[in-house]
């Protein structure tokens, strides 16, 4: 293995060329890994987040990039023919490698302590974000396999499509009437899973107008590749005139119309709707507890009393 590793040193130029293609294939990759949206965030909290990812990973280079600069330095140096790295059987110990091996380590945990906490709370999920305008209030369902939007505050529904004014914060409750899901828009935050029978929080902000794609990063079932859904930021003009749009639909989403749209489909297109009935998201989290349905609709008793 050793005279593998350097007999390879013998040959210069097809070595050279041969580590001209990695770094040529590793260039190419990069650019193509730029595409990603976790790594062209279009919001604060996206933003801080890759921050994270890259500390996270130069601190880590601490320990590789030496590894990797040594492997090969003592792959050379010590090399059977013609290595001039001296054998000394009988050496014991050296306070400079001590110093490095605890050292370094004691360093890289403190570094990523300090991260770890700071960014708990930086990115706590239910911390609302402070702006100088009113959050969009969004409760957001989990279904198989769709995501249905309801807007309380304007009392408006949207499937597989979830719009608001860039510049202003998004606040999201999230729920599933189904098995768990994981609900991530990549250029604007980090996941967090949808639970039946729970409500969890996440606050989201785009800095610009765009269109970002979302998805369900857990595996749900046979439509799971097609459960994606698209954010779309806009100007404060432009919403509302998509939320006028929204209230001019023929379909209203009552306790029926919702049994309809929670069955299973596969790549379910776009919908939209004018109205929604009361409490509807209270009464799907009601659903799978032990707690009273909320309010005395025939729709929303419909819908609690179907998991009962």
């Amino acid at each position: 293995m050793g005279e593998y590793l350097l007999g390879g040193f013998k040959n210069g130029k097809s070595r050279i060329s041969a580590l001209f293609l990695v770094l040529l294939a590793a260039s190419l990759t990069g650019c193509g890994l730029m595409d990603a949206p976790v790594l062209d965030p279009k919001g604060p909290i996206a933003t801080a987040e890759r921050d994270l990812l890259f500390a996270a990973f130069c601190l880590m280079l601490i320990v590789l990039i030496p590894v990797f600069a040594m492997t090969l330095f003592f792959s050379w140096r010590y090399r059977e023919n013609g290595g001039k790295g001296k054998h000394r059987p009988k050496w014991a110990s050296s306070s400079i490698i001590e110093t490095f091996v605890w050292l370094v380590p004691i360093v890289i945990i403190i570094s990523l302590s300090y991260l770890t906490w700071t960014y708990t709370f930086k990115l706590d999920p239910y911390r609302a974000l402070e702006s100088d305008k009113p959050a969009i209030n969004v409760q957001v369902i989990a279904q198989d396999w769709k995501w249905l939007f309801i807007y309380p505050d304007y009392n408006i529904a949207s499937v597989n499509e979830l719009a608001f004014p860039s510049n202003r914060p998004l606040s999201l409750e999230i729920t599933s009437d189904t098995v768990m899901n994981s609900f991530m828009v990549p250029a604007l935050g980090g996941q967090i899973y949808a639970m039946a029978g729970m409500t969890t929080r996440l606050q989201l902000l785009a800095d610009e107008n765009g269109s970002f794609t979302g998805r369900n990063t857990q595996f749900s079932g046979d439509g799971f590749s097609d459960q994606h859904f698209q954010a779309v930021a806009m100007t404060e003009q432009e919403f509302e005139n998509w939320v006028a749009a929204r209230t001019q639909s023929p379909e209203i989403l009552d306790g029926t119309r919702y049994r309809k749209l929670a069955a299973k489909s596969v790549a379910h297109p776009v919908e939209y709707f004018s109205d929604v009935v009361p409490d509807l998201f209270k009464g799907i989290i009601a659903k799978y507890t032990s707690r009273d349905c909320p309010g005395d609709s025939e729709s929303i008793q419909l819908i609690c009393q179907e998991g009962r």
